[in-house]
Formats: C-alpha cells, sequence, structure tokens
C-alpha cells in the first residue's frame, strides 16, 4: 500500500502563497500560517466562483431553435432548466461575438453578436433567465489578436492614423535561426508567425496564424478599447471572461513570445480595471503551460482571479490510458509527457498547486475542452473509466469545468480536424438527436471546412444513436449512468465542505490496483474508491465504518467491479 497526504494545514497555507515549511519549521509556525490562511480563506469564499461548477458551452453545437443547424441563444436558454436539473452554477460560452470564421476566435466586431446565434436581444434574454435558473455567465473574450478581416487591421494595412500601429509590423521577415516561430513549439519558423501584407508591403506578427493579426496591446488606444469592451459586456449582465490566449499578450522579441512581465502586468492592469466595473466580475485564464508558470498569471493577488489547471487532465488520462500522448496543441508543457506510474501523480498534481505562486483557490481544474481530443475518445468510449475520471476530476480541490457532452461520454468521429471535438449535442434518439429539426447540422456545411473535407457526421451519428445509450435521455434514464454519477458529483462538489480547498486531501493506492481518495474538513469526509484494474477487487480491508454510500452500484458482497467507483460520506 502507498499512501500520499497532503494535510489540511498544507492546503490552507497556500491561501496565502505561502511555501511549505520544512519539517523542523512546521511545529514552530503552523498556528500562525493556519490563523492567517483562515482569514484569507473566508475572505475567498466571498467569491461566488470559488463555489461554482462551471459547464463549458460551445454555442454552436449545443441546440437549435429555428432549424438552420446551427445551435443559438434561444436554444441555450431553452435548454436552462437541464443545466439547473445537472447542478452546474456557471456557464462559459466560447466567442459569441460576431466573426467570420464558425469557431468564431477571430471578431470582426466587438459589439455585436453572432448573428448565426441571433440578436442582441435573445443573448441579453437568455443572460436575464440565467440569472432567474441560479447561474452566471462567463464570455470567452480573445484580446491576443482579432481577425484580419476586421476594420482596424484593414486601417492598419492601409497606413491610416491612429490604425497603423494597432497591430505588430516589421519592414522584412526575420532569417531563419534568429529564433521566431510558434510560442508553444520549439520550431525556428519565422514564417510561421510573420505574414506578409501586399497592402503595407510588410510583415505583420500573427501567433495564431495570418487570419489572426496579434494586436499591439502597448499602444494606449488598443488598451482602452479593450476596456471600453470588457465593460459594455459586464453592462449587459455577464459575469466574466475567460482569457483566451493569456501568455501571448506581450510579445518582447523571438525569446520573449510568451510568459513575459510585461504581459502578467497587463493583465493585472486589465483586472483592476474589470473589478472598478464591478468588484465581483471574475477572470480565468487560458495560460497552458505547466503549473509554476500558470501560477505567476495570479501576479500576487493583483493578476487572474483563476487559471485552468491543465495538468490534472493529463495525470488523470495517464491512470486511465497508460499510453496517451499528452499533446498540448497550443501549449508548452513539460509534465503532460511524464508516464502516470501510479495514482502518486494525482497527490503530485495537488502538491505542485500548494507549493506555487499562487493559492489553491486559484486552480480551476478540468479534463478536457474544445482544444483538446474529448476524454471518451480517447479512453474508447469506455463508460466506466470515464466515470473514474469524473470522480477524479471532482475529488479534486479547486474549480471544476465540464466541457458540454462529457456528463454522457460524448466521443468525437476522428482526429485531425477541430471540428471533431466540437460536434452537437446528443439530446435523444431522434433524426439529428434531437439537436436540430434540420435534415443536417453546421459540421456537414462543407463551405465552412472546404470541399475536400469529407462529410464525417452521418456515419458518426448513425453510431451513436444505434448504441441507444449515448444520447441525454437515454442517461437520465439509467441509474447507474454517467449523466447521473457527474448529477451526484456536481451535487455533493457544492453541498461538502471538505470537497473545497480547505479540506485535506489524501491518495492511497493498493496493491490490487485500488486506489482511496480521502477528503475531511472539521469531522465531515467524503471517500472515494477507485478501482483501476480490469478485474473485480476486494476492499473488505478498507475502513468504512460511519460512512454510507452515495454511489454504491459497482460493490456486490465486499468485491468493487472492474473499473468501478465506489462514494461514501460521512453523516452530518
Amino acid at each position: 500500500m502507498k499512501s500520499f497526504k497532503l494535510s489540511a494545514l498544507a492546503l490552507s497555507l497556500v491561501l496565502v502563497g505561502c511555501q511549505p515549511q520544512t519539517d523542523t519549521t512546521t511545529a514552530s509556525t503552523a498556528t500562525a500560517e493556519n490563523t492567517q490562511s483562515a482569514a484569507i480563506a473566508e475572505a475567498e469564499q466571498n467569491n461566488w466562483w470559488q463555489e461554482a461548477v462551471f459547464y463549458q458551452i460551445w454555442p454552436r453545437s449545443f441546440y437549435d431553435t429555428n432549424a438552420d443547424g446551427h445551435g443559438d441563444f434561444n436554444g441555450m436558454t431553452a435548454k436552462l432548466p437541464y443545466l439547473q436539473d445537472l447542478g452546474v452554477t456557471a456557464l462559459w460560452l466560447t466567442p459569441m461575438f460576431a466573426a467570420p470564421s464558425y469557431h468564431g476566435y477571430d471578431f470582426t466586431e466587438f459589439y455585436q453578436v453572432e448573428s448565426d446565434y441571433g440578436s442582441m436581444a435573445e443573448f441579453e434574454h437568455f443572460i436575464q433567465q440565467a440569472d432567474k435558473h441560479g447561474m452566471k455567465v462567463i464570455l470567452d473574450l480573445v484580446i491576443n489578436h482579432i481577425s484580419s478581416e476586421h476594420d482596424w487591421f484593414k486601417r492598419s494595412a492601409a497606413g491610416e492614423a491612429p490604425y497603423k500601429d494597432y497591430f505588430v509590423w516589421r519592414d522584412d521577415m526575420p532569417a531563419a535561426g534568429s529564433g521566431w516561430g510558434h510560442a508553444w513549439s520549439n520550431n525556428d519558423k519565422p514564417d510561421a508567425v510573420w505574414h506578409y501584407n501586399d497592402t503595407r508591403k510588410a510583415y505583420y506578427y500573427a501567433a495564431f496564424g495570418a487570419s489572426q493579426p496579434d494586436l499591439y496591446l502597448r499602444h494606449p488606444d488598443v488598451i482602452a478599447e479593450m476596456k471600453k469592451m470588457a465593460k459594455f459586456w459586464l453592462d449587459k449582465g455577464v459575469a466574466g471572461f475567460r482569457l483566451d490566449a493569456v501568455r501571448f499578450a506581450m510579445e518582447g522579441g523571438p525569446d520573449a513570445q510568451a510568459d513575459t512581465v510585461e504581459t502578467i502586468a497587463y493583465w493585472q492592469d486589465f483586472n483592476q480595471y474589470v473589478k472598478s466595473v464591478n468588484p465581483q466580475a471574475y477572470l480565468v485564464g487560458e495560460a497552458w503551460t505547466d503549473i509554476p508558470v500558470a501560477a505567476r498569471y495570479y501576479g500576487g493577488g493583483k493578476g487572474l482571479d483563476q487559471g485552468f489547471d491543465f495538468e490534472v487532465g493529463y495525470k488523470i488520462l495517464g491512470l486511465l490510458k497508460p499510453d496517451a500522448s499528452g499533446e498540448a496543441q497550443f501549449g508548452t508543457m513539460r509534465t503532460n509527457a511524464q508516464k502516470a506510474l501510479d495514482a502518486k501523480v494525482l497527490w503530485d498534481n495537488v502538491q505542485q498547486r500548494v507549493q506555487s505562486v499562487a493559492p489553491l483557490s486559484f486552480f480551476a481544474p478540468f479534463l478536457t475542452n474544445h482544444d483538446q481530443e474529448r476524454i471518451a475518445y480517447q479512453l474508447a468510449e469506455h463508460d466506466a473509466k470515464a466515470k473514474l475520471a469524473a470522480a477524479m476530476l471532482f475529488s479534486s480541490p479547486g474549480t471544476p469545468y465540464i466541457y458540454y457532452g462529457e456528463e454522457i461520454g460524448l466521443t468525437q468521429g476522428g482526429t485531425g480536424h477541430d471540428v471533431y471535438k466540437r460536434a452537437p449535442m446528443l439530446w435523444d434518439n431522434s433524426k439529428q438527436a434531437g439537436f436540430t429539426q434540420s435534415d443536417t447540422s453546421w459540421v456537414e456545411q462543407q463551405e465552412l471546412f472546404g470541399t475536400n473535407f469529407s462529410n464525417w457526421y452521418p456515419d458518426f451519428l448513425a453510431s451513436q444513436l444505434n448504441a441507444q445509450d449515448r444520447s441525454v435521455a437515454a442517461q437520465q434514464a439509467q441509474p447507474d449512468s454517467i449523466w447521473q454519477l457527474y448529477k451526484l458529483l456536481i451535487a455533493l462538489k457544492k453541498q461538502r465542505p471538505e470537497l473545497g480547498t480547505q479540506g485535506s486531501y489524501q491518495v492511497t493506492q493498493y496493491d490490487n490496483g485500488v486506489v482511496q481518495i480521502s477528503r475531511e474538513l472539521n469531522g465531515s469526509k467524503s471517500l472515494f474508491l477507485l478501482n483501476l484494474s480490469d478485474s473485480a477487487q476486494d476492499i473488505s480491508d478498507i475502513a468504512r465504518d460511519g460512512l454510507s454510500a452515495s454511489w454504491g452500484f459497482d460493490l456486490k458482497n465486499q468485491q468493487l467491479a472492474a473499473n468501478g467507483v465506489l462514494i461514501l460520506q460521512s453523516t452530518p
């Protein structure tokens, strides 16, 4: 048996950003440190996001109400009762501003919604209804870059003042070997980030491709406009923003394309402004990198409110699929490539958060998002392993995020294009799985992807419908489905104090492959027993006195089924 324990004291210490003490000093400093961290923790609890469970929606794929094959604002409004029943309390919408692409990460208008999704009035109605259903809404805000079709860029290319300096321009292509290239890779390809514009006869910097030129965020007019845009949407009732590509805001040269001091200072200033508009507005950053680097965006308490923990999803997947690739599409990570030899990786993940320069409450764990292969796909639609992944996610401290469809084990029809990861939600077993009344959905509209891209969706959809158990309706009817487990885990996260960042976190791995995760706070205890082996295992020797099962479908006569989950709690 291997046991890895992180005490309640250790977890609380990081709420003030302290480094763990050595064995010789812990006893003498514990009382003072714990008193200070308790005060900080009490202040943190006043921030609504500390108690939230987030659900990420790809609007185009959620629910279509006007039969055009595209999800829309009215569709999201119609599904608010579903989300309320599931138990989530906050929604992250991927880009819903006007844009030429299907994904929307290349804005052409800062103050208009995407017409495929509906009108501004319908968006405002959705925000109002979400609030009535007890859910806050944050928007995906892209500040690093905009569309090459944006009026600003056209005027900049024409040399028109003041727009000519709104982007990063140079007269010549940097030489090979100069260090320019994608900041998330080790390539030396200047032409990957510098692109020629025939109008201006010059090169502009665009880290994410020629159609998405980077803004020059040192220009006072650009800085002011980004703040103006944030206020516009905050005034409409949104609760904050998920900030895209936060690592790349300020480039300082070929060796300083990510995580610069200027970048972190920019976000500190932006957060200060956002809080002046609404002190309870929330900013969470996409820093696709290892925890020590991601933690810098806390900015000593003046930066972002939270940042995503990209590592935990890799660790969980590695335990369930030892040959997982660990690919980081837009990230630079070292730990994702390390093999998960045993469950200690879960403890190591939390310990890394504890030892970082940010408090534990800064980190938002998740399994996958719209840029990653879906967890169900990577697990070959192994529902029992999908449940194990969910249990490991929700037993980990922090504000959890769920990518739409994870609660039903939504998979994907292939790899090699991001659209596979973003396919329509499967609501029932009717035509188009209840997503749309149209004969086709947006993923079948070839003009969005090019004529050489095959129409993969009909075969994929048929396979999912033929399975009879992949939809929301089917899983809601099954007492032991993935959906039912997610609903329970969400409820426990909201109800059980020990599952917050103040609860202790202990991981024990037994020789038979069973992993025990214990969370405890002030006598309140939750126990997760997870069988990572492919055969039933005896758990009669694991102490469970005083605990009752909230999820026990996989336990029979002291035998925990292969890849089974058992969740127990103390009585309040």
